[in-house]
This record gives structure tokens, C-alpha cells and sequence, in this order.
């Protein structure tokens, strides 16, 4: 093959296409937020030449001698220079795509490529732009370059950026492109070897061709993703874990996969060991950075996964995104969508077989991230329920530190139970001696117990699980047959009430009602409140400061017919009523206090006080 070119009178200008100052401008001010990323795009673009000269050497049947990239610094002369063994430019091809805004040698390729039924080789620079970025930062830019074809002839390019551009013949050019800019005033930081290593391994790691600042390789770690994960070592995984999360320990999990329905992307996603927000932080940001064929896109996008997947750590690539000119952010959002749609289903289901492959390790991760998962449920509803299948509580019939998932406690659910019951404390001991869950053990129903304080909103928002309703064992609607009392010891049906009305006198201001309970065993009382509004959800506001004590109107007090205390306070409220409500105030606070709604303790203090005077005499 040989090239054709039309000699070019030595020293000729030209000037560029029409309106090409503004779209200098553009370029040079509106587009890109960094100006470090014209590196990134003449590395870009020299590793599409390299992939250009790999492919035509192929189809041609020639060898192919050494292809990498060279990038030469001089802070002396404040130069910053690129070199690629590519298959180089005729004088004509840089007529084209240096002298035009928007001419896409690339985008020509790839429909040349098209019309021969050839594959995308993994070229990326898809709108031409790339290249005047350099202007951001260059008072002058020259381009030498020649054709790998045979019988081409060497030029150089050369232009200052505003609007004109001189082009020559020049001998004794071996093939391939160099790009040498002399740097603006404070812009000498591209000039200096340590700068240009940091944006290189920031974001050219994992171009597939050596690139070589000072004689040293810049570019050895493989991009992992992109790998068969047949093909790679545990150890490659973790090293790369130790590059991308800056962390000196091995990763709790990893997943790796490639799909190419319902869109084409690589992803190597990994889960740390530690969750740092719990150590008081702060809220941690996105570690997931995206690629485009190796190159990267942008670090960390906050609309790549959802907010709660903000624990993990990897890199998503994708040859389907259609970037923008700067290639710094997509012009299509509803396609960002579908790949953080597709990571996330995968990372689910991911989750779900180690849960079911491994439980103790899942364990060690949910008790780690299980906040994560739980803040999905209330944020996440295109995937609420898979995360749903994901949480894990501590249960009635569960031991020790055994856990149930939801399906399992649906499977031991009896046919006639409607809902899942849980109940929100402190600790389990704290559960299992309160008031609230002695009925549930009379009927042997199994409850869940939710011991963060935002358990019961997750549950709440969650609404349904398998067709079943979430109730809390504190809510007034729990509706189970009633509690058959000790007829002997017990209240009779007119004292109860008598006693529950002059209650409710005496508590006015307190609680909104007072009423007999069905559900109570071996303790005295308890207090419900009204709705939705659980306990646990209750001492979570006060805790925000939206509530400074529980709403008297909404909540009830439900008094044991037959408990000795209060067949007692019975009799004290016609004999020694003074006392009777002073015991009364005293029962309330009690069993405020052991569900978490006593907001001031002081009054339950210096009425025990009186207590103690009373029966010290």
C-alpha cells in the first residue's frame, strides 16, 4: 500500500473552518472542568492510532514492529511532548482532523470498519474534539507526523489556537505522530515529570499499549475488569483491590462479570472489610469509577449506582455509553440508568448466593454493611425486594447470635397468620422481658426483633413481605385472640373498668386512654400508642428533635386485670387513694421507661422517694 499525498509548498497556511475561534473557545473553556484531561485525551487518541496501525498491519499482512507511547517533559524549556508509533497522518488526514472542529478520523475508521464487516477494535475517540484541549494550556502546539504507509512523506502542523494553522513537508520522520506544546505562563506544572505521572496513572492505568514518561512504564497493572475471570489470580484481584481502594487489606467479597444484554459492560465490583461510617467518618462517597474501553470516563460518578451501594469499590466499563465531547459525563442519562440498573441486580443476586453459599461469612457482611442494604429498602424500590430477601434480625425461635431471613420466617409461619410481627429494644434481653411479646410466646407466634432504632421504619417502608403485612408487636391493632386470666386472682370485669376510669382521671394529660388488656401474662401494664407509630419509631424522632415527649393523646395505657400490683392499686384507690395515685403515676413511668418514652426521669425519681417514705413507715 502506498500513500497519496500532494506535495505542500514548504511554510503554507491555511486557516481554520468557519467559525472555528468559537468552537475554540468552547472547547478550551466550557467543556472540560480539568484541564489535566488533555493528557488523558492525547493518550487516548495515540492509543487509537496504535489500534488503527495494529488492525490495517493485520489486514495487510505486514509485521508490526514496537507500538507505545513516549511522553517526553522539559521544565526547562516548559514543554510537554507525546509520541505514538501509530499509523501516523498524511498531509491530508491532518488537514482534515487537526483543521476541522468536529472531524472525527476515528469516527471515519469505524465506518470504514463497518462497511467491511470488521469488529470495533476498541477505539474511543468518537467526535475529534480531543485534541484541542491542548489549547488550554498551550501558547503553541506543533504536530509532526507521517503515515505508516509506504512512500509517505513526513509534515508538521503547527498553530498558536487562534484561528490559523501552518503546515510543511518534513523529511526524515519515522512513523507515527509526535505532539510537542510549549506551555503557557502557570501552566509549567505540565512540564514536570512527577505532575504528568500523577494524571497518567490517574487516568491512563490501563491503556492496552506501554506508555513511557522518563523511561519508566507508567501503565503495568492490567485492567483486571476486562480479563476472563477464568483468566485471573486471586492475587491479581487483590492487588488491583489495593490499587483502586487504597487499602493494604484483602476485599470481604468481589464480583466480577461482563453482560451484554440488557447492555454491554464489564464490571469488577468489590466489598471492603470495614465500614468506616460507623466509626464516625462520615458519610462515605462513591468508589466505583467508569471506564469506556479502559479509558476512564470519570472517578467516581455519584449517578453511576445508588446511593446506598456507596460501600463498595470497582470499576464499571461500558462501550455503549455515548459520551459527550469531553468525554467527562454522559449525554445519555437513561442509559446511565440501565448500567447502574444491571450492576445492581448483579450485585444482588450476588449477595443472595453467598447468603445462601456461605451464611457465616454473609453474616460477618451484613452485621458490617447491613445498614447499606436496610437504607436500600427505604430509597431503592426498583429494588426494594431483593434487598428485602437480603436482611437478617434475631427472632423468637431464633438462639445464641442466629439470625432468620423473611423467607424463613414466612416458611414457619402457621396457616392462619396474616402478619410478621417484630419488636423493636435495645438488646434481646430487653425484648424478652418487656411486655409486649408475652402473648406471642402464649400462641407461639415468632417475632422478629428489630434492635436498630431505624429497624421498624425499614420494615414499615417495606409495607409487605411474601404477601404478608409487617405489624409491630407494640401496635394497638394486634389482633390475636385474647389471654384467658387466673379467675380467682383476678379483677372482676366491673372492678377493671372502675379502676381503668378512675386511672384515666388521675393520668389526664399522661395518656389519652386506659383499658383492660388482653394480651398481658406476667407484667403489669404497658403502653401502646396509635397507627403506624411504633414505639421504637417514636424514641427515633425524639432523637432527631422532632418530638420531645410521646404525644399523651396518642398513647394508651393497657393495665394486667389480674396482676397482684394492680389488683392492689385497686383496692388502694378506695382505701388510701393518695397513695393509689401516687402508684399509678409511679406504674405509668415504669412502663414508659422500659419502652423507651420516658423523655424526663426526674418525677419517677422523687416519686420512688415517697415510695420508700411511705412503706418505711
Amino acid at each position: 500500500m502506498t500513500a497519496e499525498t500532494t506535495p505542500a509548498p514548504a511554510g503554507e497556511r491555511h486557516a481554520f473552518q468557519a467559525e472555528v475561534q468559537q468552537l475554540l473557545n468552547i472547547v478550551i473553556h466550557s467543556i472540560y472542568t480539568d484541564k489535566e484531561v488533555f493528557v488523558r485525551e492525547l493518550v487516548s487518541n495515540a492509543a487509537d492510532a496504535l489500534e488503527k496501525r495494529r488492525y490495517e498491519s493485520l489486514q495487510a499482512g505486514k509485521p508490526t514492529d514496537a507500538l507505545d507511547i513516549v511522553i517526553e517533559t522539559d521544565d526547562i524549556a516548559k514543554t510537554f511532548a507525546i509520541r505514538d508509533t501509530g499509523v501516523g497522518m498524511t498531509r491530508e488526514e491532518m488537514v482534515a482532523g487537526l483543521g476541522t472542529i468536529a472531524h472525527s478520523g476515528t469516527r471515519a475508521f469505524l465506518a470504514k470498519l463497518a462497511e467491511g464487516g470488521g469488529k470495533d477494535v476498541g477505539l474511543i475517540g468518537q467526535f475529534g474534539v480531543g485534541f484541542y484541549s491542548v489549547f488550554m494550556v498551550a501558547e503553541k502546539v506543533t504536530v509532526e507526523s507521517r503515515s505508516w504507509q509506504d512512500g509517505a512523506t513526513g509534515h508538521v502542523w503547527e498553530s498558536d489556537g487562534s484561528g490559523t494553522y501552518s503546515i510543511e513537508p518534513k523529511e526524515g520522520l519515522e512513523p507515527g505522530t509526535r505532539i510537542t506544546l510549549t506551555l503557557r505562563d502557570g501552566e509549567e506544572q505540565f512540564s514536570r515529570a512527577s505532575d504528568i505521572q500523577r494524571i497518567l496513572r490517574r487516568y491512563s492505568s490501563f491503556v492496552p499499549f506501554p506508555i513511557r514518561l522518563g523511561g519508566e512504564a507508567m501503565n503495568t497493572l492490567q485492567a483486571v475488569w476486562a480479563k476472563n475471570p477464568r483468566d485471573v489470580k486471586d492475587e491479581e484481584y487483590n492487588e488491583f483491590f489495593h490499587y483502586i481502594a487504597g487499602s493494604a487489606d484483602d476485599p470481604l467479597y468481589k464480583l466480577h462479570f461482563s453482560s451484554d444484554v440488557p447492555i454491554d459492560l464489564k464490571a469488577l465490583i468489590y466489598v471492603p472489610t470495614e465500614n468506616l461510617e460507623r466509626f464516625g467518618f462520615g458519610k462515605m462517597t462513591p468508589q466505583v469509577d467508569l471506564y469506556c474501553k479502559k479509558v476512564l470516563i470519570q472517578k467516581h460518578p455519584e449517578e453511576l449506582l445508588p446511593a446506598w451501594m456507596r460501600f463498595v469499590r470497582g470499576v464499571v466499563d461500558s462501550e455503549d455509553l455515548p459520551l459527550n465531547i469531553a468525554r467527562e459525563s454522559m449525554q445519555d442519562s437513561q442509559l446511565l440508568r440501565r448500567i447502574a440498573s444491571a450492576v445492581t441486580s448483579r450485585f444482588l443476586k450476588f449477595l443472595a448466593e453467598q447468603a445462601k453459599e456461605n451464611p457465616e461469612q454473609y453474616k460477618k457482611f451484613y452485621a458490617t454493611f447491613g445498614a447499606f442494604l436496610k437504607e436500600g429498602v427505604t430509597s431503592d424500590f426498583q429494588h426494594q425486594r431483593d434487598l428485602a430477601g437480603l436482611l437478617r434480625f434475631e427472632s423468637s425461635k431464633t438462639t445464641g447470635e442466629e439470625t432468620t431471613s423473611l423467607a424463613e420466617y414466612v416458611e414457619r409461619m402457621g396457616p392462619d397468620q396474616k402478619d410478621i410481627y417484630f419488636l423493636n429494644g435495645a438488646s434481646r434481653e430487653a425484648i424478652e422481658a418487656g411486655p409486649y411479646l408475652e402473648i406471642f410466646k402464649a400462641r407461639d407466634i415468632e417475632v422478629l426483633y428489630t434492635k436498630d432504632a431505624a429497624d421498624d421504619y425499614v420494615l414499615q417502608s417495606l409495607m409487605m413481605f411474601s404477601e404478608k403485612s409487617f405489624r409491630s408487636g407494640d401496635s394497638p391493632d394486634v389482633k390475636l385472640d385474647p389471654l384467658e386470666g387466673n379467675a380467682d386472682d383476678s379483677l372482676s370485669r366491673a372492678d377493671a373498668e372502675a379502676l381503668c376510669g378512675w386511672m384515666r382521671k388521675q393520668l389526664e394529660g399522661r395518656v389519652g386512654s386506659v383499658r383492660v388488656s388482653s394480651r398481658l401474662v406476667t407484667n403489669p401494664a404497658m403502653v401502646v400508642g396509635d397507627g403506624m407509630m411504633t414505639n421504637a419509631m417514636r424514641r427515633m424522632m425524639t432523637l432527631l428533635g422532632r418530638e420531645e415527649a410521646p404525644d399523651a393523646s396518642s398513647l394508651t395505657l393497657e393495665i394486667n386485670p389480674a396482676h397482684p400490683f394492680v389488683v392492689k392499686l385497686n383496692a388502694l384507690r378506695q382505701g388510701d387513694e393518695e397513695l393509689a395515685k401516687l402508684l399509678s403515676d409511679q406504674l405509668l413511668d415504669g412502663v414508659l421507661l422500659g419502652a423507651g418514652l420516658l423523655s424526663d426521669a426526674q418525677g419517677l425519681v422523687e416519686r420512688m422517694n415517697k415510695v420508700l417514705l411511705r412503706a418505711a413507715k
